[in-house]
């Protein structure tokens, strides 16, 4: 089955909100204490706007649920720690999940160029708010690691 470009924006937030939260909890032994507390309420926080996003396009767009890149999310976590050696690690995997988000975005963004379902809109401008949190979010943390 073939999709339409609304079907194949509506994909790529998908797979880029299943991405980042795959990131972050394969990750979140490498960051300190405080910054896991800090950012963990909103990565759960994607996680159910994830799942009821997925719910609604089944239901409106006709999409089926599709797997996940197994291979590219074990070079991505091999490729940051290969990173980490060089670099900080904590400021490693900030600016990747700083990263991360900028994809979101870009997807959320081209999303919003097509006509969508009443129920669909308010879960994906709510993704947005939740991407634009993290931005600042990470963004300040970034900030913070650089002075010292």
């Amino acid at each position: 089955m073939f999709l339409d470009n609304r079907q194949v924006a509506m994909d790529s937030v998908l797979e880029a909100l299943a991405d980042s939260i795959d990131y972050f909890q394969d990750n979140i032994e490498r960051l300190r204490p405080s910054l896991r507390e800090c950012l963990k309420p909103l990565y759960e926080e994607r996680l159910k706007q994830m799942h009821k996003l997925q719910r609604l396009a089944r239901k409106h767009l006709k999409m089926l649920p599709r797997d996940a890149d197994v291979e590219r999310d074990d070079f991505l976590w091999l490729w940051s720690r290969l990173k980490s050696f060089v670099g900080n690690d904590s400021q490693v995997l900030i600016s990747e999940l700083l990263e991360q988000e900028r994809v979101l975005m870009q997807a959320l963004s081209t999303l919003f160029t097509h006509p969508l379902p009443d129920p669909i809109e308010p879960v994906v401008e709510e993704c947005m708010k939740g991407c634009r949190q993290l931005i600042r979010e990470l963004y300040g943390l970034q900030k913070r690691k650089a002075r010292r």
